[in-house]
């Protein structure tokens, strides 16, 4: 399968920069994964869209503050550190930039010598093993010291924080957000728990693999990088029970996904208490295990977030939807409008 199966043309303009006021404001395309029929919705009409019994499985990973701006100790050169994930203690993978700058033993100065890293490792595409020394808690001076790690394509600076974050965000480890979970509100969240809906927290930490672009031709031969995941023995419990009685399981977002789908098929299509890395790459001709339906945003063109959707409703449905998209004007991105695959 090609890459540029996966394309569509979308004008620079519907790249949304910056989130909106009310998080439930956004548009929702909803997609009848069966019949491909489309409809324009927004986003706090999809309660109408779930029903008593179903399954919500939201990521509640939280995404770190992780672009830091230091210098080399020893020559004042600037520089730019993207915490991707800790290894073990204060060790952590990083992304460096200008990279050339950094070799085994370097030093680098954050706030003036609040926070202070020693390169111990270098990796492929930038990346390198640091060891950070600090007086204090880390994250509360990570918190002080670093900025949110927007995509490229966000090119407005971000007023607040915690517009880049979940509201039910909890588990600190993450590199990029669930974006597909920026849309719901705690209210929203009780009017769904209220609806007789089941909500479930998994955990996926988001890496910056998910976002890599497709530099192969071929589909079959790229590779995803690995994320950390984990399941509680409760969702678990309660995910089987949904599944044996033929209750829906809706995932929302892309990471909930992959999450689900590499336990189903490490557990022969249900659930357990689990963690451990994923590199599953999901794309057509894949035959779901674990879900029923998807909230997710809108992916960019030949990416292999557009490849998991079309997994689930089909290449040209997809791809159709898209194009209805672009004409209505839809946000894409991070930031921009949502799509709900039933």
């Amino acid at each position: 399968m090609n890459i540029e199966d996966f394309d569509f043309d979308l004008p620079e303009e519907l790249i949304a920069q910056t989130p909106l006021k009310d998080r439930t404001a956004s548009r929702l395309c909803v997609l009848d994964k069966q019949t491909g029929r489309i409809q324009h919705q927004h986003f706090s009409d999809i309660i109408d869209y779930l029903q008593t019994g179903d399954c919500l499985v939201l990521n509640d990973t939280k995404v770190l503050p992780a672009r830091l701006y230091g210098v080399k100790e020893d020559t004042g050169a600037k520089l730019e550190v993207l915490l991707l994930h800790q290894e073990e203690g204060d060790s952590w993978e990083v992304l460096v930039k200008p990279a050339k700058k950094v070799k085994k033993e370097t030093v680098i100065d954050f706030g003036d010598g609040l926070l202070k890293a020693v390169c111990t490792g270098t990796k492929e595409h930038g990346g390198r093993t640091v060891e950070f020394s600090y007086q204090g808690i880390f994250y509360e001076i990570l918190d002080e010291l670093g900025e949110m790690p927007l995509p490229p394509y966000i090119k407005e600076q971000l007023s607040e924080k915690d517009r880049y974050q979940t509201v039910y965000a909890k588990e600190k480890g993450s590199a990029a957000a669930p974006t597909a979970g920026l849309h719901f509100t705690d209210a929203l969240l009780q009017q769904i728990r209220e609806k007789g809906v089941q909500i479930i927290f998994i955990t996926l930490h988001v890496g910056l693999g998910t976002f890599r672009p497709v530099s192969v031709d071929s589909v079959e031969e790229h590779t995803m990088h690995s994320e950390f995941y984990r399941m509680s023995e409760e969702a678990a419990d309660t995910l089987n029970q949904a599944k044996a009685e033929g209750r829906r399981i809706i995932s929302v977002g892309t990471t909930s996904t992959r999450t689900l789908e590499t336990i189903a098929r490490d557990y022969d299509g249900s659930f357990a208490e689990t963690s451990g890395w994923t590199d599953i790459f999901i794309y057509p001709p894949y035959q779901y295990q674990a879900i029923d339906g998807l909230i997710t945003n809108f992916h960019l063109p030949k990416s292999t977030l557009i490849m998991l959707v079309s997994a689930l409703a089909g290449k040209d449905e997809v791809l159709h939807a898209y194009h209805e998209a672009v004409k209505e004007r839809y946000r894409f991105f991070s930031f921009g409008d949502a799509m709900l695959i039933i």
